[in-house]
């Protein structure tokens, strides 16, 4: 095991140029170049994606701009351009200043219409490389805000949207936008300045998933289309007759579905799970007299539970979601259509959008629309199975402006935000409305980590406390040993925690059934300035394989800890093997360097072997090092086992 250093880092090294050319050379090489592109390639593909017309579908405009972010490379040396590169972190740079300068010009390009007798330019043509075959690509999903600002971004013209992402993304004033676009071939600036106006700055949601085509998700093409045309080499007339008897619907064809892809395929069954007149809706009182309490009690709730168009459009994009349609899904969570028809959990509006919430046993699935009739959906899915108690107590219904509204199980009696970084403060009601609770903040997305906000449930059974990992449903907070882990919502619970909250984050978007802090061992330090605290954070999921084990360390007065290991898919710390062993390089006050190690009650002698050498009796180890030394640790229990050092 490698220990790791919790004492002061030092500063960052200073970001090495792209380009060893100097600002003042007027002419930018084509190695240059490649280096700005290899260096910044992902914040160009994002530029192209977010100015490329949207028309082209998500899938397409994904090839479309990395294609036209791979051909910006010039052929020979090239004049730079007269314009800023950008003012976040590579000004001077004239090679990302004419590769980004091309990007933007193609996207353009790309955005106006085919004129008669005239050639199309290359960047109107579908993309040639590269090329993706029997997969659709397209980014992750963001919430609400990124929805909106997507439709509003697809009503402005192709200059006004430029223009908003040279603000938004380069962070460029006015002045040095003007002067991009006219190198781009804008004829009039003012005027594509003026129409980005219309839409709200927003532009931090610019950075958002939803937007980076560098990060996808991969779905299927229409396999029975891609079957048909397989035969239809073979024998054109006999694919004809069988593309028109399934593409050609029956009945009420392809409108009352909303967003949703062409049925491929009729039957029963498949019929049935889309029928809004066999959603299965629970009785309100059913949980009462109930022996479970997980989602298979929860009731029907909110405003639109009688819209069946809704209803009808949220079945058929769960079955078919079209190329509009933003899917996402935790780690392990099939996103296939259900398998009968589901229950009906919630359907009603929340901010700017109509939410369907469904289950079907296996998963949550959540189709949120925006309310003004604008085109494009979204669709979630989280994996619920086994769910019970607290894991069953609350769904996510949206995000807007960073906060959270939740839909909390029928037996809750009464909700609350908390601080987890703050033990000593108390918990702030939030009021619930037939289920439904208040907006609360959700855990800072980035930056420094100075609140951990968490929702706070009281049902009949106890308080408990659930958090935001970015995922439909909240992972369930717990502290003590493994096997005899509970609710973290005590006095004990809230300061075992508040040091170890941030590290929360590290989990995010990991499909995270429930986190366990056990404050494993308490270790007085060496130069008697007081006792440092082991706690052990391990993030069980509900697909079973991922967890995650940290060994972190605090000394006496620290606000945060400190991660000493980790590891993933590792028994230590759960309940199937409720033991830990970890090490770290600490640096006293008066100068010496040790190694500290600490195991878990049950361990009777700790040996250190490697660059910090040394051996002791107990489940404590301190041995005087060096500064970077690198130790290995083994351990042994009381009933003879040896365990190793985490990680």
């Amino acid at each position: 095991m490698q220990s790791q250093d919790v004492a002061p880092r030092p500063g960052r090294p200073s970001p090495s140029a792209a380009s060893s050319a100097s600002s003042s050379d007027p002419l930018v090489d084509v190695e240059q170049a490649e280096a700005a592109l290899v260096e910044h390639y992902p914040r160009l593909v994002r530029l192209a994606y977010l100015v490329l017309p949207p028309g082209l579908g998500r899938g397409r405009r994904v090839l479309t701009a990395h294609a036209l972010t791979q051909r910006a490379l010039p052929r020979g040396r090239t004049p730079a351009p007269v314009i800023p590169a950008q003012s976040t972190g590579r000004d001077g740079d004239p090679g990302y200043a004419l590769v980004r300068l091309q990007v933007l010009r193609t996207a353009l390009e790309a955005g106006l219409p085919l004129r008669r007798r005239a050639w199309p330019k290359r960047s109107q043509l579908p993309p040639g490389l590269p090329q993706v075959w029997g997969l659709k690509l397209f980014p992750r999903s963001g919430g609400a805000d990124e929805l909106a600002l997507d439709q509003r971004l697809s009503a402005l013209s192709g200059p006004a949207r430029a223009a908003y992402v040279l603000r938004g993304l380069e962070k460029l004033p006015d002045s040095d936008v003007r002067k991009v676009l006219t190198a781009a071939g804008v004829d009039d600036g003012d005027a594509a300045l003026s129409e980005a106006d219309g839409v709200a700055a927003r532009y931090a949601l610019l950075e958002s998933p939803e937007f980076d085509p560098c990060s996808l998700q991969a779905r299927p093409t229409d396999l029975m289309r891609r079957r048909q045309h397989t035969k239809a080499a073979l024998a054109a007339a006999a694919a004809v007759a069988v593309c028109g008897a399934l593409l050609g619907l029956p009945g009420d064809g392809w409108g009352p579905d909303g967003a949703a892809a062409p049925a491929y395929a009729r039957n029963p069954a498949a019929q049935a799970a889309l029928d809004p007149g066999r959603v299965t809706r629970v009785a309100a009182t059913a949980w009462k007299t109930s022996a479970r309490t997980d989602f298979s009690v929860w009731p029907a709730r909110g405003g639109l539970t009688g819209d069946r168009e809704l209803l009808r459009r949220a079945l058929a994009v769960w079955a078919r979601p079209g190329e509009t349609v933003q899917v996402s899904a935790t780690p392990g969570t099939p996103s296939g259509g259900p398998a009968g028809p589901p229950q009906l959990l919630y359907a009603g509006t929340v901010d700017t959008v109509r939410v369907v919430i469904l289950y079907d046993g296996l998963r949550i699935a959540r189709y949120a629309e925006p309310k003004d009739g604008a085109k494009g959906a979204a669709l979630d899915f989280a994996r619920v199975d086994g769910a019970t108690g607290a894991e069953a107590n609350a769904v996510v219904l949206g995000r807007a402006d960073g906060n959270v509204r939740y839909l909390t199980a029928p037996w809750v009696t009464k909700a609350a935000e908390r601080d987890l970084l703050k033990p000593g403060s108390g918990a702030m009601d939030l009021a619930l409305t037939d289920g439904v609770a208040a907006p609360l903040a959700g855990p800072a997305q980035s930056g420094a980590c100075t609140s951990w906000n968490v929702l706070q449930l009281t049902d009949t059974s106890g308080t408990r406390l659930l958090t935001d990992l970015g995922e439909l449903v909240p992972a369930h907070l717990t502290t003590g040993r493994p096997g005899s882990a509970h609710e973290a919502s005590g006095a004990r619970g809230l300061r075992t925690w508040a040091p170890f909250a941030c590290s929360l984050a590290a989990v995010r978007a990991a499909g995270v059934r429930g986190v366990n802090a056990w404050e494993f061992a308490t270790q007085p330090l060496p130069d008697a300035s007081g006792s440092a605290t082991w706690v052990c954070t391990r993030a069980e999921t509900w697909r079973g394989v991922g967890t995650r084990a940290l060994a972190q360390f605090r000394t006496p007065g620290g606000a945060y800890g400190a991660v000493a290991a980790k590891a993933e898919n590792v028994p230590a710390c759960g309940p199937r093997e409720p033991h830990v062993l970890a090490g770290v390089l600490w640096k006293s006050e008066a100068g010496p360097w040790y190694l500290l190690a600490a195991g878990s009650r049950g361990t009777t002698s700790i040996t250190a072997t490697g660059a910090a050498a040394g051996s002791a009796q107990g489940n404590l180890l301190a041995v005087q090092s060096k500064q970077g030394a690198q130790a290995e640790l083994k351990g042994t229990l009381r009933d003879g086992r040896s365990i190793d050092g985490l990680g």
